[in-house]
């Protein structure tokens, strides 16, 4: 039938902290956090849909850094593929589809409930965090 389609979501990163986001909805997400993110769009490639969708939903620029390994079922015919963010400007709000924001150091990732796609996402985050250099992270 019809390919899968992808929804590209942004471990954002700022001053060595990552941004979650709580879903708003639907009812069966609501309350849990995420990596923001979204659909592709005809003829978009995943990273210029990830500009877009982050400007949309949280209104700030942002530019792709890597990808993240792997991908992640989410509903039937749909995957999640992650990237490293780093944010261009601008202050996080929650626009659409979130209803609050918070940036987490390495140790409070584990404050929020993630849904469970986004975890090993957050987990390789931490991971490739960890083992930069200080002066790499703090600024």
């Amino acid at each position: 039938m019809t390919d899968r389609v992808v929804v590209v979501a942004g471990a954002v990163y700022d001053k060595g902290r990552l941004l979650a986001a709580r879903r708003s909805a639907p009812e069966d997400l609501a309350g849990r956090w995420e990596l923001p993110g979204g659909k592709l769009e005809p003829g978009e490639s995943p990273e210029q849909a990830l500009v877009r969708e982050l400007r949309e939903e949280l209104g700030i620029e942002t530019e792709p850094v890597e990808r993240i390994p792997g991908e992640w079922p989410l509903k039937p015919g749909y995957v999640l593929r992650v990237w490293t963010v780093r944010l261009v400007s601008g202050e996080p709000r929650p626009l659409q589809d979130h209803d609050e924001l918070r940036w987490l150091a390495p140790g409070e990732l584990d404050d929020v409930d993630w849904l469970e796609q986004d975890r090993p996402a957050v987990a390789e985050w931490a991971r490739r965090r960890s083992g930069t250099s200080q002066e790499g992270v703090r600024r």
